[in-house]
């Protein structure tokens, strides 16, 4: 039998039993740090369950050397979506990062529709809008809850997985599903809000006013909490502009950056609301940020419930819309009868016009166009080319908390190992946006 110098074999009863060699174990090896261990904390940790791998060098119980290894989801979304149309995309898009689904629609729809030349109807904007800030409140409150349930604080969970039930009951009524909803379509949406969205919405910004009280009192004030916190997973304004950082962790090191404020699309401008900034640049400060931007994002949904007028949710131009809006059977999933009916009851022109758009796509005239949008975890920017054909040549993703991960490092070694935790969980990396 020939020996492979990496995985030397050897027989037994069961067969031949390979003992692999090598990885990149070998490289972390060092004679003269022989006092030193590497260990791995992840995939299978409970901080990262299995999709985020952490290698630490330790002295003791501190980080000498940290690094970050990805790749555990392996998506492959962006490669997916050059072999799909324009408006199939939204559908892989979604799922990238699957706490902040409707950011990624609207990034995406923001780049197809730069191209396009395209604008969208006020109401499709204002709503837009409002789904967003819908997202960003359960994305934050996940935040709170995973970091609460790492960090050893149940109640933290259990009380930010109950409001975040709130939302995606919200979500559901007004889009359909729970998570990955591809309700925002280049062009606009894919069916305008269902009746009684108005009384919903704002029963939902009454609770959580209500609620969001018990966050300071479980947690802002507590002082096991503040000393786990403070002074912990420090990355000073420079650190985040050389690693490119942004979101919260640039926030908290005290740079108002906020892509709604600085350079504002679907219509921020006309919105009130704060920036909530912090100079500390620790895990606390961003823990503080994160509560505060819920209470923003509230403003902003009142402002937008209040700004909606009448009017179509979907651009008129007939190569880019289809004949009849789409209209969601009661089961969520497929047309409903009444769409088919008013599709069918058309001319045949109409019938193979909407037979060739869902099938083929629409043109989009060939160039390039970069949008970014503030997503929870920072700026989540779309760079989409075209060739002039009915689906995209590349997309390519700014994704967050891919840039944001790097930070990790920075904020953890010469620290604990324990506030490694504590600093990943401040980060608040979604992989599923890392490995797209």
């Amino acid at each position: 039998m020939s020996q492979d110098s990496y995985a030397p074999g050897r027989e037994t009863t069961e067969g031949t039993v390979y003992t692999v060699t090598g990885g990149d174990w070998d490289t972390l090896l060092d004679e003269e740090h022989d006092d030193r261990i590497v260990i791995n904390m992840g995939p299978q940790h409970p901080s990262t369950h299995g999709v985020l791998r952490l290698v630490l060098e330790l002295e003791g119980e501190t980080v000498q050397q940290a690094r970050s290894v990805i790749g555990y989801l392996h998506t492959g979304i962006e490669k997916n979506c050059e072999y799909r149309t324009w408006t199939q995309g939204v559908t892989f898009v979604t799922r990238m990062d699957y706490l902040a689904p409707i950011f990624n629609e609207v990034g995406y729809c923001l780049a197809v529709e730069k191209l396009l030349g395209a604008e969208v109807p006020r109401r499709a904007q204002v709503a837009r809008v409002l789904l967003m800030e819908i997202n960003r409140i359960g994305s934050h409150l996940v935040c709170l809850a995973t970091g609460g349930m790492e960090l050893g604080a149940l109640t933290g969970m259990t009380a930010g997985f109950r409001e975040r039930e709130e939302v995606l009951h919200l979500l559901e009524f007004l889009t359909g599903l729970r998570m990955n909803h591809a309700f925002v379509r280049p062009g606009g949406l894919a069916q305008d809000l269902p009746e009684g969205w108005e009384e919903r919405v704002a029963e939902f910004v009454k609770v959580m006013r209500k609620r969001l009280p018990d966050y300071d009192n479980l947690l802002t004030g507590q002082p096991i909490w503040r000393q786990r916190l403070e002074g912990v997973g420090y990355l000073p304004v420079d650190g985040c502009l050389a690693l490119g950082a942004t979101g919260p962790i640039l926030r908290s090191a005290g740079l108002p950056w906020d892509l709604r404020k600085v350079e504002p699309y679907c219509g921020y401008e006309e919105y009130d609301f704060e920036v909530p900034v912090a100079t500390e640049a620790d895990c606390y400060a961003r823990y503080r940020l994160r509560v505060q931007e819920i209470r923003e994002s509230l403003k902003i949904i009142e402002q937008a419930a209040a700004k909606m007028e009448p009017g179509p949710v979907m651009v008129e131009d007939r190569k880019i819309a289809w004949p009849a809006q789409l209209t969601i059977a009661s089961d969520g999933m497929g047309n409903s009868l009444e769409h088919v009916r008013k599709i069918m009851g058309q001319s045949m022109e109409s019938l193979i016009h909407h037979f060739k758009l869902v099938t083929e796509g629409f043109s989009v005239p060939a160039g390039q166009a970069y949008t970014a949008v503030e997503s929870p975890r920072g700026e989540l920017g779309y760079h989409l080319v075209s060739d002039g054909g009915t689906r995209p040549v590349r997309v390519h993703v700014r994704d967050p908390s891919f840039v944001n991960l790097q930070t990790m490092p920075a904020m953890s070694e010469g620290g604990m190992v324990a506030d490694v935790i504590a600093a990943v969980a401040s980060i608040d990396p979604v992989m599923g946006g890392v490995d797209r």
